[in-house]
């Protein structure tokens, strides 16, 4: 399925929303190209050597270029940490302080935000599910750029959440279950796990209250079947894809209340683990942006449809 990117503008900024893998990384690397003083990225893990590159040119081309590449994924990072430190990017490990920086981000100039799901890894670009959000509110862009001097430099900090960003280990769990627990009409999910408790309980206790919920997953040998039944038993409905499908559920999306005038939209980093929302660094982005909104329903609802539902 061919995507345009959906964009939208409000007051506080502009907004586009990029779907892999239908639209591949090349969105994402014409931003990197685009840059003209800065770049700031956070990635857990890096493994692509169009990107890196990209990174070192626009470094050769006077760009200040920083990154931070999670510490515990070394075996995966360590390549493009020499590439990148051979040739003129600032590049750091992330600190110990976090159990991961499982964080996926990039300021470009100072001016915008991207707020990505996806790794950088090449090897998984064709089957991953993946979004990103561009994001020029000034708030929202400052806060990022705050967080990034002060990981990058191994200093603690307490993330300011802008007008739109969800942290890890800050208030992701805090921030999503209040999403879950706000919607009235439905709730479209995506995400690659499920384990935390608060989460699972908010989507039961939604199905239970006429909330209509809908969540896909890739089913790894069955890891989430008490989650999955759980969820079902409550009224939700749960669709799942086979770990060698085309198709990897590796997302980490919520849609609430689609079709409404207070639709909101989750897209970020956060798996749906105690670990991943209590413990590591992580960035996620909640609008009410029906636009963006709409791009991601449409895509969770044709995954859903091309899924298999879950029975216990």
């Amino acid at each position: 399925m061919a995507l345009a990117a959906p964009c939208s503008s409000a007051a506080s900024g502009s907004y586009s929303l990029i779907v892999q893998p239908d639209q591949g990384i090349a969105p994402i690397d014409s931003i990197i190209d685009s840059a003209a003083k800065s770049i700031d990225l956070t990635m857990y893990e890096l493994s692509d050597t169009t990107t890196e590159q990209d990174l070192a040119a626009r470094a050769k081309a006077g760009v200040t270029v920083r990154v931070i590449l999670d510490q515990r994924e070394k075996s995966t990072n360590q390549a493009a940490y020499t590439y990148l430190k051979d040739n003129g990017v600032g590049v750091v490990w992330s600190s110990t302080t976090y159990y991961y920086t499982h964080e996926k981000s990039m300021v470009i100039d100072g001016t915008e935000a991207v707020v990505m799901s996806g790794n950088m890894t090449s090897e998984y670009y064709s089957a991953d599910r993946n979004y990103s959000v561009t994001d020029t509110d000034s708030a929202d862009v400052s806060a990022m750029e705050t967080v990034f001097d002060a990981d990058y430099a191994h200093k603690s900090v307490t993330p300011g959440d802008g007008d739109h960003l969800v942290w890890s280990p800050t208030d992701s769990q805090n921030q999503l279950v209040a999403l879950i627990n706000g919607a009235t009409q439905n709730l479209y999910v995506e995400n690659q796990e499920l384990t935390d408790t608060a989460v699972v309980n908010a989507l039961a206790a939604a199905a239970k209250r006429g909330v209509a919920v809908e969540l896909v997953m890739t089913n790894d040998a069955n890891q989430y079947s008490s989650e999955f039944d759980t969820l079902t038993s409550a009224g939700a409905k749960v669709s799942t894809y086979a770990e060698d499908a085309p198709l990897y559920i590796h997302a980490k999306a919520i849609v609430a209340d689609h079709g409404t005038s207070s639709e909101k939209v989750f897209v970020g980093s956060e798996n749906f683990t105690s670990t991943s929302l209590n413990e590591n660094r992580e960035l996620g982005i909640i609008l009410q942006n029906s636009t963006i909104g709409d791009g991601v329903e449409t895509v969770i609802a044709k995954d859903f449809a091309g899924g298999t539902a879950w029975t216990s």
